[in-house]
């Protein structure tokens, strides 16, 4: 359960070796210990991550994740919750894709918008089934500011990023008066493994400052949260541009 001062004592990782989501069970950790589990590839990068964890205070439970597997959302959710209660889920795994081959090849556009809208929309069902059951939860989902208006440069990804975050708000919408919640969390660039050798975006931010907007969020009851806030006015900004002005836009 989470306490009154907002201490959680599980933190269930779907994607568990992102750079955003190891921070936020690093966050957690520098408060108390707590149970991890760790839904991710079988990896060596899981396995460092496993290690660093539970050398910061974590006792950490491993469980196979491969969004290409169709019974693995349920597997991932069932093992967690054999352990106990599902305090916080991060919904933390994705991919940006190429960009030029985004643009023709079908295959690539539709395993894009497989591992970034499909799947975690199946994983974020079976997490809120399964919080419903306990009576309370958390499911923080990462989206981005890509999604709130795609951009000719990236719009298969920004197109996959709205529909992720129009689920998570619909389901966190659905669960209200359940005791279950959902954060949807807008970063805008990251600097992390996932962007690495990638042109820096304006307001870029790291994945210590996302998983402090994360634990800030739960305890403040939030719906969203857009990382760095001044997002939420630049992209207000640019949703409201007519279409003519915004292709011309250098992004």
């Amino acid at each position: 359960m989470i306490d009154a001062l907002g201490s959680i004592g599980s933190l269930l990782l779907v994607g568990g070796t992102s750079d955003i989501a190891v921070a936020t069970a690093r966050r957690y950790l520098a408060e108390r210990p707590l149970r991890v589990v760790l839904a991710a590839r079988d990896t060596p990068r899981r396995a460092a991550v496993a290690d660093e964890l539970t050398a910061a205070g974590a006792r950490v439970e491993v469980v196979d994740f491969d969004a290409d597997d169709p019974g693995s959302p349920a597997r991932v959710v069932q093992r967690a919750a054999a352990g106990g209660d599902i305090d916080v889920a991060v919904v933390a795994f994705g991919q940006l894709g190429d960009a030029e081959r985004l643009l023709v090849d079908p295959e690539a556009v539709g395993r894009l918008g497989h591992v970034n809208y499909v799947v975690p929309a199946v994983v974020g069902t079976e997490l809120a089934n399964r919080m419903r059951e306990q009576g309370h939860g958390v499911i923080v989902a990462l989206s981005s500011v890509a999604g709130e208006r795609p951009r000719a440069s990236n719009f298969v990804y920004g197109s996959t990023k709205a529909g992720l975050d129009a689920f998570f708000s619909g389901l966190g919408d659905s669960l209200v008066g359940t005791g279950v919640s959902v954060l949807v969390v807008r970063p805008g660039f990251v600097r992390s493994k996932m962007t690495a050798g990638r042109p820096e975006a304006p307001l870029a931010t790291t994945p210590d400052a996302v998983a402090e907007a994360i634990v800030t969020g739960i305890r403040g009851g939030r719906h969203t949260v857009w990382v760095p806030g001044t997002m939420r006015w630049v992209m207000s900004g640019l949703r409201h541009l007519p279409r003519a002005v915004f292709r011309r836009l250098p992004v």
